[in-house]
């Protein structure tokens, strides 16, 4: 029996010590490519921990706000940022828990990013502000605006989540998912398969880019770069997100915000016609606008025409 439970405590050891040395040698790796860095960087010094961002150009102030998804950053928006400076002050953030922002281990929740862009548009923009939101990320921008009026002019969204995904409210499973991914060495493990390369470039495939010729190794990289700072920490928003914690139900707030609201979405987005008629019985002013060849990130794929349209609207 003693040699029994000594074999399976060295065996569990063993395990453990070589799954953390895995862990290591994923996350080492990731980080060669160096993406997120780049001299324009800034930090907010937010109570929950720093905000890194970017602010170019000058004119009306343009908030830059990317998706949830794993690996999100404001790199998403590398593609339109300079364009978008000529004629406007861009700010384009790293969300508390991704990119180069820190990533403190807590339970993410929508409410807290409508509390951190709030406190961003106040203390470092200063002025009313334009924000441009995509995917699950749209929510966070109609719950500031519907919370924080005085903060918010113009609202867009690209790809928003659809009304009934974004009411969903954490399950029996979906907190047992978190508690699984927030623990030290089996989480950190499952997380860094969840986001290894091959699975990344599988995401934009199928899901994100409709032209799979566009999935460049440095949008790639810097994907799975932000996965992987901090050693994986990014896990704790994942974790949140996938859990549904980050959703809330914007249905009360849609109806009655006054702001101007536009959606900009890609023509092969899976039920996106759906999505956008489910946003306009809600408040008919909203308008919208499809553009052709294009997923769920069409500011990537045709940067030049998502500007054209965004500059019919925001000018």
């Amino acid at each position: 029996m003693k040699n029994k439970i000594k074999n399976s405590i060295i065996f569990i050891s063993f395990v453990g010590i070589t799954i953390h040395v895995i862990n290591k040698v994923m996350e080492t790796v990731s980080l060669f490519s160096n993406r997120l860095n780049n001299q324009d960087n800034q930090y907010y010094e937010w109570r929950f921990g720093k905000i890194r961002f970017i602010k170019k150009g000058n004119g009306s102030p343009i908030l830059l706000i990317h998706d949830l998804i794993p690996g999100s950053s404001q790199y998403e928006f590398n593609a339109i940022i300079n364009t978008l400076s000529k004629t406007n002050e861009v700010y384009a953030i790293d969300l508390l828990g991704y990119g180069l922002s820190d990533k403190p281990n807590l339970t993410y929740t929508n409410y807290l990013y409508v509390q951190l862009i709030n406190d961003f548009i106040k203390k470092i923009i200063g002025r009313k502000t334009d924000i441009i939101a995509t995917g699950h990320a749209f929510p966070i921008a109609i719950m500031t605006c519907h919370n924080n009026p005085e903060v918010v002019n113009r609202i867009v969204g690209i790809n928003p989540e659809s009304l009934f995904n974004s009411n969903m409210i954490p399950s029996r499973y979906s907190k047992l998912l978190k508690l699984i991914l927030d623990s030290p060495i089996i989480g950190t493990f499952i997380f860094n398969l969840l986001t290894t390369r091959s699975n990344i470039e599988m995401d934009f495939k199928e899901k994100y880019v409709h032209n799979s010729l566009l999935i460049s190794d440095d949008l790639i990289e810097a994907y799975l770069e932000s996965s992987r700072l901090d050693k994986s920490a990014s896990k704790y928003a994942i974790s949140s997100f996938l859990a549904k914690y980050t959703n809330a139900n914007i249905i009360h707030a849609l109806k009655e915000i006054n702001n101007s609201i536009y959606l900009i979405c890609g023509k092969e987005e899976l039920n996106i016609d759906t999505i956008v008629n489910n946003y306009e019985y809600y408040n008919s002013s909203i308008e919208s606008f499809t553009i052709q060849n294009t997923k769920h990130f069409p500011h990537i794929e045709e940067p030049k025409e998502f500007i054209k349209i965004l500059s019919d609207f925001i000018h």
